[in-house]
Formats: structure tokens, sequence, C-alpha cells
């Protein structure tokens, strides 16, 4: 991994994951209570030892701006050369913002050249998922690949959602067809699964440097690696198809995009199951963060029917459940839920209070929301839609904007974020 540059693309926009994303990056939303998204492949970089890692950010990047400075900037030697850094737009090579996955990466070749690393490797900041890249490394190198892609067996049911290959038994991609309504692609050694693109991308640097080039000379090209890139170099190159190993280590193979509402409500409740599906709490394979300091979680009042208490949940440092019922829910820190109010499969965010006799169900909570007593949320979807954004499947997502809601400003506003 000493050859090895990451670079992490974490400048999306994040429409589908709007409201939460309207005031920070994708990569920055809280994840599990106590962490961002981004949190979850940088823990992989640095339980890798991949520990040169550009992270190209772009859209309302203050608050992932912030986070990696105060928590992960320091747990890399500098002196020996290993840096976890962020590069935002620089118009070095255009005048343009990024226009995409591959014309990030191109607008900072500059940047890559200079470290002249052996290899990159190419990563997503918005996937939830235990992978040791160096698995990945030590079979690019084996197989004498030009590019290794990572790739995981779905049903051919999820294809829309991904880009898919045409893998051959000696695990060579020859074909690539990017979120086909329908393909006819399946994997050689599981004939009923087709082989998906993870998103992660692992180029020997002679090979990513004049393609990069080429993709920005061409009008035609929407400079992204799963659209424009992958199928061009077919052919040309010899690529590879690294098929994923879990560190999570449970039965089935754990890969989210939490690029959707759903998808990162889902993710998020994967947390509180007795056993749960992605293991926070595997010291093999630490998710690590930056932490505040709060006080310890507190439940006060064991009166009938005003009981402090948590069942199946995540409570993070600073919160006090005071006389209410969380079950099933995802607390960040400082979040205070008041007497006779009941939480149940929800995820709240910091910096809220819950008032008395509230009742809250499949909620998202952003932070700094002040929720008044006795409101209402998750049982009447019609009355939900008049005052706050309801999915599809039910999911209530309430932000400070809503007129219902008092949004004082905190004192501490501009720096917990």
């Amino acid at each position: 991994m000493k050859d090895t540059l990451g670079v992490l693309l974490a400048g999306g926009a994040g429409e589908r994951l709007y409201p939460l994303t309207r005031d920070r990056a994708k990569p920055a939303v809280t994840f599990g209570g106590n962490y961002r998204i981004i949190d979850v492949t940088l823990s992989n970089c640095l339980n890798s030892d991949l520990r040169k890692i550009y992270i190209l950010t772009q859209y309302k990047a203050l608050s992932l701006n912030r986070h990696i400075r105060e928590g992960w900037s320091s747990v890399v030697a500098r002196e020996l050369g290993e840096f976890i850094e962020i590069l935002p737009p620089m118009k070095r090579v255009s005048d343009n913002w990024y226009l995409g996955t591959a014309d990030a990466v191109y607008q900072n070749i500059y940047s890559i050249g200079s470290e002249q690393p052996k290899h990159v490797l190419i990563l997503s900041g918005d996937h939830i998922y235990k992978m040791n890249y160096q698995r990945m490394l030590d079979q690019h190198v084996l197989s004498g690949a030009d590019v290794t892609l990572a790739t995981i067996l779905i049903d051919p049911g999820e294809t829309h959602h991904f880009g898919v290959m045409d893998v051959d038994r000696e695990g060579r991609i020859v074909g690539f067809e990017e979120k086909p309504r329908t393909t006819r692609l399946r994997s050689p050694h599981h004939p009923e699964m087709v082989s998906g693109s993870m998103g992660v991308y692992l180029f020997n640097t002679d090979v990513l440097l004049p393609v990069l080039l080429k993709d920005a000379e061409d009008p035609n090209s929407s400079h992204d690696f799963g659209k424009d890139i992958l199928p061009r170099i077919l052919g040309q190159y010899k690529i590879y198809s690294y098929n994923f190993i879990d560190e999570n280590h449970k039965e089935a193979l754990y890969w989210r995009d939490v690029g959707t509402l759903e998808a990162y409500y889902e993710a998020n409740m994967d947390l509180v199951a007795v056993s749960p599906v992605f293991n926070l709490y595997d010291k093999d394979w630490p998710i690590r963060t930056h932490q505040r300091n709060y006080p310890p979680a507190k439940f006060v009042f064991g009166e009938p029917g005003r009981t402090g208490m948590a069942i199946d949940s995540i409570v993070c440092p600073g919160c006090i459940v005071s006389g209410g019922a969380v079950r099933n829910s995802v607390l960040s820190p400082d979040v205070r839920v008041n007497s006779y109010t009941e939480v149940d499969s929800s995820i709240i965010f910091s910096h809220v209070n819950v008032g008395r006799h509230c009742r809250i169900r499949n909620a998202i909570i952003d932070r700094d929301v002040h929720i008044p007593e006795g409101t209402v949320i998750g049982f009447d979807p019609e009355e939900d839609a008049r005052n706050y954004l309801v999915t599809e499947t039910g999911i209530t997502v309430v932000t400070r904007d809503y007129s219902l809601f008092e949004s004082p400003v905190p004192v501490d506003y501009f720096t917990s974020e």
C-alpha cells in the first residue's frame, strides 16, 4: 500500500438524499449516531494500511471539511509521507466544476502525479461496507492487471442500480453495461447472479493518467467512470474483477449504497438488532470517527407510564431519555426525549429536543429540531405530508425549516455540525 494512492470521491450533490443534504455534503450525513457516512470508507482505508488519501469535495463541504480536519488529519504520520488531504475544485486544468467522477479525478491529475504512485485506488464516500483493499491490490498485482474492479454478486432484478459486468472464468472483464433495466449477463461461477460494480476501481497509474487525458478531450463524454471510461477501455487493457470479500463476517455479504432516503434509513436500522447486520462493535475491524466530549447517556424516571428506557436502540453520549420510551431507534449525541413520549424505528440527529407526550415512528429527525409537546409523526401519512417530506415507503423526514417547529439557533450551531 505504500505505492498506492487513495482517491475518495466525496463531491456529489446528493439530490436523492435531500433534504438531509440541503445543508451538508452527502458523505457528511450522520450514520449510526456517532459517525458520518464517510467514516466507513476512511476506516476501511486505515484498516487496509492505505495511508495516502485525497478526498475530493465540492458541494456544501464545510461540515465535511471540519470533520476530516478534527477527526482524521491527526491519525496519519506526516513525517512518514502519510496524509489525508482535502482537495476542493481548483480549476487548474479546466474552467468547470467537477463534471463527473472521471472529471473529478482528472482535474486533480497534477496532485496525483506529484505523489508518483504505482497504483491509484478510486473510492466512493457514500457506501457502507467493510473491505480490505490490500487483498484487492494483491490480486491486482498477481494477475498482471491494468485495472481491477471490485464486484459483488447481485440479483438480476437489481441491475438497474449497478454497472454490471461480463466476467470470464479467469476473472477478466470482457463486457460492461451501465445500469441496464434487464441484462443477459450472468456470473460464470454463479449463473443465477450478476456481477455488479461496487464503485471501487484500482488503476495502474500509467494507465489511468492517459485514459483521463483522452476522456477530457472528448466533447461527447459525460466524464464518468461507469458510463464512459470503463466501456471505452475494454479490450485495450487487462481489466479484472475482484470478488468482494466481506470483513463484516456475516452469512450474507454486506454492501449498501446509502444514496437514497430509503437505503439510508434501512442501513441505520440494520445497526440496532441484537445481532446487528453491520457490526460496529467488531474490534478486528474498527470504525473510527471524531467524537466530541459529551457526558454519558442518562435514563431517568421509573414510575408506571413514565419510564426512561431504550430497547434495541443505539443511544449516543449526551442523550437524556427523561421518562420517555425509545425502541428500535438511533439517537445521535445530545438528544433529549421527554416524559410520556414514545420514539419507535426512527433516526434522530444531534441537538434534538422531543417534547412531552409525543409519538414518533418511522421518522428521520434532522439536527437542531425542537419538537413541540404532543406532536404525532409517522401515524397519518396524509397529515404528515402537509408538514414534512414523506417518502413513498412512509418514512417521514423532519428538518428545521418546517414552520410547525421552533428552530432556535444554538450557541454552538456553527461549530457542532
